[in-house]
Parts: C-alpha cells; sequence; structure tokens
C-alpha cells in the first residue's frame, strides 16, 4: 500500500517545524527584552581653557562610560550640544546629565523654552545629575532669596558670581574625597581618593541647608588652611519620584583618569535613571582621554570665576 502524498507533506512540515522552532524562544525573548534606559547627555557652553571642564569630550567620555560598563547592564546614551528642538528626542528619555559652564539651561538660546520643557520632563520623574560646574548659577538666575528651580530638582547649587543671598567658593588645590556613610546606592564600591583639582564648597542647600530629601555622598575638609567638612557630591529625591545628583567635580580633564571618581559619577547617572547599581559599583576602563577629541587633556591657565 502506498503512503499518500500528503502525508510526506505533513512529516516535511514537522521536521522543518522541529528545525526552525529551537530558534523561536529566544527570538521571542529578544522581543520582548525592555530596551535599556535612555540617557541625555547634554554638553553647555564652555569658555574654559583647554585641558578644564572640555564639556563637549565630557560628554562623549561619559556616554563611552555608561555605554560600556563593567558588571552591570549597559544604559543608551545621547549626547547633545544644544537642547533638543524635536520634542520627540525627550520622550524616552530617564536622566538627563548637564556638563558646561553654568547651569546651561541658563546661557542656551531661550532659557525659558528650555527650563519649561526640562520641568516638564521633572514632573514625570525624570532623573538629574550635574557635573562640576553645571552645578553654578549666577546672582541673575536666582531670586535674591536664592529660590530657583534646580534648588528642587537637584537638591543644591554652585552659587557664584554675585549671588546676592550666598556665596560658594572654587580653588585649585589637593583635596581628598571621602564618601560618607550609609547604604545610598550611589556609595557603592569606590573609596576615597585624592586629587589636585577644583572642587566647590559652600555650596547652597537653601536657607535652613539640606533638606530632609537630600543625602550627602561625598565630603572634603575644605580649605586646607581652615577645613570644615563641606559637601562635593549629593542626591535628591524629588516628591515627583525623580532623582538628582550634584557632583562639584572634576574640573582638570585629566582627572576623569581615577577610578574612584569615574565610579561615583557612574553610580550617581545609573541610579538618576533608575538602573540597578551594583553592590560593587558600577565599574568601567578607559581608554586614552586623547579619544574623546578634547582641545588638550593638559590644563593651560585657568579664568577665574
Amino acid at each position: 500500500m502506498r503512503t499518500p502524498c500528503w502525508t510526506g507533506v505533513v512529516a516535511s512540515g514537522w521536521l522543518l517545524l522541529a528545525a526552525v522552532s529551537p530558534l523561536w524562544p529566544s527570538q521571542t525573548l529578544a522581543a520582548e527584552q525592555p530596551a535599556a534606559p535612555k540617557v541625555l547627555i547634554v554638553a553647555g557652553p564652555c569658555q574654559h581653557p583647554p585641558g578644564t571642564h572640555e564639556a563637549a569630550a565630557g560628554a562623549r567620555l561619559m556616554k563611552h562610560l555608561v555605554e560600556n560598563p563593567e558588571g552591570a547592564p549597559p544604559l543608551r546614551a545621547e549626547v547633545l550640544y544644544d537642547w533638543p528642538q524635536d520634542q520627540g528626542a525627550l520622550e524616552d528619555v530617564r536622566s538627563v546629565v548637564f556638563i558646561g559652564d553654568i547651569f546651561p539651561p541658563e546661557r542656551m538660546a531661550d532659557p525659558a523654552k528650555v527650563k519649561a520643557e526640562l520641568a516638564a520632563l521633572m514632573d514625570r520623574g525624570c532623573g538629574l545629575v550635574c557635573i562640576h560646574y553645571a552645578t553654578g548659577l549666577r546672582g541673575e538666575h536666582v531670586s535674591d532669596d536664592g529660590d530657583h528651580p534646580l534648588l528642587r530638582w537637584l537638591g543644591g547649587y554652585f552659587a557664584t558670581g554675585g549671588c546676592p543671598h550666598h556665596r560658594s567658593v572654587a580653588r585649585v588645590l589637593t583635596a581628598t574625597v571621602v564618601p560618607t556613610e550609609g547604604d545610598h546606592p550611589v556609595l557603592r564600591g569606590w573609596r576615597a581618593f585624592t586629587f589636585d583639582d577644583e572642587p566647590y564648597w559652600n555650596n547652597y542647600f537653601g536657607k535652613d541647608g539640606p533638606a530632609k530629601n537630600v543625602t550627602p555622598l561625598a565630603t572634603s575638609m575644605l580649605p586646607p588652611d581652615n577645613p570644615k567638612k563641606e559637601i562635593v557630591a549629593w542626591a535628591v529625591e524629588r516628591p515627583d519620584g525623580g532623582r538628582g545628583v550634584g557632583i562639584v567635580l572634576p574640573h582638570y580633564f585629566r582627572s576623569w583618569k581615577v577610578d574612584d571618581l569615574r565610579m561615583l559619577v557612574l553610580n550617581a547617572i545609573f541610579y538618576s535613571a533608575k538602573a540597578e547599581v551594583p553592590p560593587g559599583g558600577v565599574k568601567s576602563s578607559l581608554p586614552d582621554l586623547a579619544t574623546f577629541k578634547p582641545a588638550s587633556v593638559e590644563p593651560r591657565p585657568r579664568r577665574k570665576k
């Protein structure tokens, strides 16, 4: 008795299905994998001498670090050198990282528009990280009593340039940066480090000092000739659910070579984006700093702030 031809077709179909089906679960899992959190890294205007601040190169460097962490899933990062004109670029952003001379929105073409759009991001719980001088506000940016949205979004700021209510200090010196005690995610892994840089101190956290939702992360005894424990990195848990971190370092581009400083910054960015910070911190390896195309790796004569 001959086997009907359709039997062979069915058998062949099952063989083909058996051969292909092992691919299905992995394809399904890949399709179901959530996209990595997106971080927008914005390099604001920078007029410091080569080798100092290096906002554009610093932004490119941070993009490399968050996309190539060790022991942690990477983030997605986009570097911009101005605020995006296309609102679509902001739709899936989990955190905004600013680097530049003064809080960059205050130095962009339309500060009111940029701050309004940034406020909308903050209201939906977006994170915020400001690096070194990007934590700074001048007298013309704040009210007489020091109020500014950055105080609420970040928990504090570097008050410079004729602020009527407060005067922070910046000075190039040898500083030892020490993590505070506690179990905050940004504290994981990194240890105290000493380097030549320009920390800011007497930073402004409101007329009554840091609010209850502000956590000091790092301190330094400043200035050396009259030392007092000063907060040089802090985090805030905002009522809108967002997270902010201010780090008043680094001034010199070469300072990015310090492993513990990089871990502090990486932990801060991951935390702000609500990504998991491993128990040992977010580790990184750094290629030659010249890779990120700074004007110079080594500092030139500095300008006064």
